[in-house]
């Protein structure tokens, strides 16, 4: 009945779009009209066949004899009071499902767990939440144990899938928290940080539509690669409307092509750059260093560095950002000009005053502003920059480098590309500098008069008929010629997660960022600058840092921004890793680490091998793994400067090669981490790495080493 449900709406709804698409023509308002509907039942359509598998997962039978059906999406059935055939997930009245216990029943007599493969039921796995019944030998702190299991142990494909079946009372908490203020997410890894995000996006868009749909929500992920693997998880709830997105990506075209090194890449994170920009800004505002001489009508003009010191005075003055300050050099500059152009053109030849008035003064200010010498002297001493040439000029310019970071001889280079470090310091530059728009409105207050000469024409066209006669309404009567050019103006019909991807100075209603302790303090003002309402959600684990200029302690990265009004929560379970695996990443920590609890054993030992040619002997090792794990995946996880095999991420393939910074947030049925001695070596926070490559598993864990294995993973066992 469901999905016969779904079906109807999902042909009604084709049918309507095919109905809007056929039509063509009418007036500029039906045309707006039948724009607006395309995007309205283009959008359903989508949501419709995104939620074709798994429509339906969950039953509650109450007390009452009464019974609910729970699902990815709300349907109503139309012919009997909108009475709800499905509850959608996000809906207060579906909350039972997720955290309704023996202890604590809310009314919920049975939970049924349904599991299908798209229309196929799979398996039905019942819950009867009487506290008499409850079973001692299960772990009656999860909701759904046996689905939950299932989803855990099942052969990862490549791609996240959503947890809507699976979430547990701790998450859901976190999920269905209120739109306001910082949120700050700690939890280890397998305790479902990511899907937790996620899910949360699409119950915020559920339960603050109105306000959310306006200005969107965006999810930030640390790499591209980890975007693709979390690509389908919002689209499978039913939301298609959420931003995802890289720090770097924020800044509309930042393509990274260069790599650098990790001492340089800190400095880069770091607070101090802020000032850094700020003083190269500042040492483009020239002034000459005795005058500049300036050919004008055959005449040599000086321009002297009395006057630009008092123009770049004034332009620094107002507090307006460089490109927007330029303008208000100019007066100054001309003023000088033109007087000193008027004491040699229009002198007394008897001693007496100029001859020129204040009107021939004006004048010669006019003709000096058109004068390409004027021009360029100005652009000498104020020039127009992009984010990319003042960073471009910064980092290949010793002179320029020893002005602006005397401490940091280290960010010297050559020119050409971007690092992913780059892309901060291009925002908070562009920020600095802001855009000159100056020919752009020029341009658009050109063809909207251009568009309302021509509606005045279509006006007079229109009267020339009723002119005769007084008695007769004309077509200005009744409008402008303003009014009716703008009825043709184009509207933007994209979403507002499509208009903000290229648009750097959008701001979004909510910003989510996962693995928020990479986050350099330029990173963190980026973000900043993209929620100024501060709706954020931040879910991360410090004690997987890895990054040299990233967050070690939640407070230290929000207090600047938000002092000490934010709120944490915590994820304490493990559900990705093996208690086998987890026992072994928690060595690396030390005997203080606040590791997560596995709920599952997997029963296979994690091992390690070592060999005596390991780029000789790993691609036979890997072969081997491939097939013992079957249609399972293998993620072979190396150190940043590894050359036994190049890194090869396809989320497609059964075997995927990366380091531990491609492999953030992932996660395989199997994983072999390859010299762990060098990944604790490589970087100052080699420990952190280290913990983050040994828990990617959720069934089996090998170490492959040429090296002395690290004593930290001495509860290995030897293949």
């Amino acid at each position: 009945m469901l999905y016969g449900r779904l079906d109807e709406l999902r042909a009604r709804t084709g049918d309507q779009l095919a109905k809007v698409l056929k039509q063509t023509g009418g007036t500029p308002q039906a045309r707006t009209e039948r724009e607006a509907a395309n995007v309205m039942y283009s959008q359903q359509l989508a949501q419709y066949n995104s939620v074709e598998n798994g429509l339906v997962f969950g039953r509650l039978d109450f007390d009452d004899h009464s019974h609910q059906h729970i699902g990815r999406i709300g349907i109503f059935d139309e012919d009997n009071d909108y009475e709800p055939l499905l509850m959608d997930w996000r809906a207060p009245a579906a909350r039972p499902f997720y955290l309704a216990t023996a202890a604590a029943p809310d009314g919920v007599k049975r939970r049924r767990h349904i599991r299908t493969s798209m229309r196929k039921v799979t398996a039905l796995d019942d819950e009867v939440l009487d506290l008499d019944a409850a079973d001692p030998t299960r772990h009656e702190g999860l909701t759904g144990e046996a689905a939950l299991l299932a989803a855990v142990n099942a052969n990862r494909t490549g791609r996240m899938n959503d947890i809507v079946q699976t979430i547990q009372a701790e998450q859901d908490k976190i999920i269905r928290s209120g739109l306001n203020g910082i949120l700050v997410v700690q939890g280890g890894p397998g305790t479902g940080k990511t899907a937790v995000a996620l899910h949360r996006a699409a119950y915020l868009m559920y339960t603050y539509r109105e306000q959310l749909s306006r200005r969107g929500v965006l999810v930030v992920g640390p790499n591209a690669t980890f975007l693709r693997y979390i690509s389908q998880v919002l689209p499978s709830l039913g939301e298609t409307g959420v931003l995802l997105s890289t720090v770097g990506e924020l800044f509309p075209g930042m393509q990274p092509d260069r790599t650098e090194s990790v001492a340089v890449a800190e400095i880069k994170g770091r607070i101090e750059m802020v000032d850094v920009l700020k003083a190269a800004v500042r040492d483009r505002q020239r002034v000459p260093d005795d005058y500049l001489e300036i050919e004008f009508e055959r005449e040599i003009l000086k321009l002297d560095k009395k006057t630009c010191v008092q123009a770049r005075a004034v332009a620094r003055r107002s507090r307006r950002v460089h490109n927007k300050a330029k303008p208000l050099i100019v007066p100054t500059i001309l003023d000088a000009l033109a007087r000193q152009y008027a004491d040699k053109i229009g002198a007394d030849p008897l001693g007496g005053a100029n001859l020129l008035e204040e009107a021939d003064i004006e004048e010669i200010k006019r003709e000096l502003r058109e004068s390409p010498e004027v021009q360029q002297a100005i652009d000498w001493l104020w020039p127009i920059l992009t984010p990319q040439e003042l960073l471009e000029d910064l980092f290949s310019s010793p002179e320029l480098l020893a002005s602006a970071a005397p401490d940091f001889p280290e960010l010297q280079r050559e020119p050409g590309g971007w690092t992913v470090a780059d892309a901060a310091l291009l925002d908070e530059a562009a920020e600095r500098l802001g855009v000159d728009d100056t020919k752009q409105k020029a341009a658009d207050a050109r063809r909207r008069q251009e568009e309302i000469d021509y509606a005045s024409g279509v006006l007079d066209i229109l009267d020339l008929d009723d002119a005769a006669d007084p008695e007769i309404l004309m077509a200005t009567d009744l409008i402008d010629a303003g009014r009716l050019a703008g009825r043709y103006e184009e509207v933007d019909y994209r979403t507002a997660a499509e208009r903000a991807a290229d648009d750097r100075e959008w701001t979004f209603g909510h910003v989510i960022v996962d693995e928020a302790q990479e986050l350099s303090a330029m990173a963190w003002r980026v973000l900043m600058r993209r929620c100024p309402s501060r709706s954020m959600t931040l879910v991360g684990d410090v004690a997987q840092t890895g990054d040299p200029a990233g967050t070690t302690e939640w407070g230290a990265a929000l207090e600047p921004y938000v002092e000490d009004r934010w709120r944490m929560e915590h994820l304490t379970v493990n559900y990705r890793t093996p208690s086998e695996i987890m026992a072994v990443a928690a060595d690396v920590l030390g005997p203080d680490a606040d590791a997560p609890k596995s709920v599952r054993d997997s029963g296979m030992d994690p091992w390690h091998r070592q060999v005596s040619d390991i780029e000789a002997q790993l691609p036979e090792i890997i072969a081997k793994e491939a097939a013992e794990i079957g249609d399972g995946r293998l993620g072979v996880i190396v150190p940043a400067g590894f050359t036994g095999v190049r890194p090869d991420v396809d989320l497609e393939s059964q075997v995927s090669i990366l380091t531990v910074w491609q492999a953030k947030g992932l996660e395989f049925d199997s994983v072999l981490v390859v010299e762990p001695a060098s990944i604790l070596n490589d970087s100052p926070r080699g420990v952190n790495d280290l913990y983050v490559a040994l828990t990617r598993a959720t069934q089996r864990l090998g170490v492959i080493h040429s090296a002395e294995l690290p004593e930290s993973l001495s509860r290995l066992v030897t293949a």
